[in-house]
């Protein structure tokens, strides 16, 4: 039996000198989403975010409750959560500092946020139907998942205006060139390349793309 009192050669390093700090945000590298919800007028709004995670066929997204995408979700209950690939982050940048919202919320024209009624369009993106909810997709995102609402949940003090919105996944589309030959419903780990924000910089596998205003918006 071996010693587990002294650890393996393999894990001793360099000592460690931490500092206690307290950032802004907490985005120590997570998948861009373009989130397609429901208008008023049956049209679908697009926004980026960069704050969700999966367990089974259920997605959690960290959202804002004082935004467009939130008051949809409220009213219609529907989504579409196209993930960005490393490809798109200019089309994704295009996004920034815009909202569906009209009038413009006075915290967001405060740092020049503007009104954008066809978000699509501004990001040069195309929107396709959505096979189970009205949302529509976007065509140059190769993996699209729709979804429902399932719950939501307060997270934070209520001035934070923050919720953790459980999403229900219905139906997924994914590009044939990123699934392995074998086995069709895998995807190559390989082939995928994400779109990743971490501390307000777009990065892909590592590699930093460029800095984006991404993480003011929502």
């Amino acid at each position: 039996m071996s010693d587990l009192s002294e650890p393996p050669v393999a894990l001793r390093g360099p000592a460690r000198h931490h500092r206690v700090i307290e950032p802004k945000i907490h985005y120590y590298g997570t998948p861009v989403l373009l989130l397609s919800t429901l208008n008023e007028d049956g049209s679908s709004n697009l926004a980026p975010n960069s704050s969700g995670w999966w367990m089974g066929q259920s997605c959690l997204l960290g959202i804002s409750t004082r935004g467009k995408t939130f008051q949809n979700l409220q009213r219609h209950g529907e989504i579409v959560l196209n993930l960005a690939s490393a490809d798109l982050a200019a089309a994704v940048d295009r996004l920034a500092l815009t909202t569906g919202s009209n009038p413009v919320p006075g915290y967001k024209a405060a740092i020049g946020t503007v009104h954008v009624a066809d978000k699509f369009g501004r990001a040069g993106l195309t929107p396709i139907p959505s096979d189970a909810v009205q949302p529509q997709r976007v065509a140059e995102c190769q993996i699209s998942l729709e979804g429902r609402v399932r719950a939501v949940h307060a997270v934070g003090a209520t001035e934070a205006h923050h919720a953790a919105v459980e999403i229900t996944v219905l139906r997924t589309h994914v590009d044939d060139s990123l699934l392995t030959g074998s086995r069709r419903h895998h995807i190559d780990p390989g082939r995928w390349k994400p779109l990743i924000m971490s501390f307000l910089e777009f990065y892909s596998l590592g590699d930093e793309l460029r800095d984006s205003r991404l993480a003011q918006v929502f």
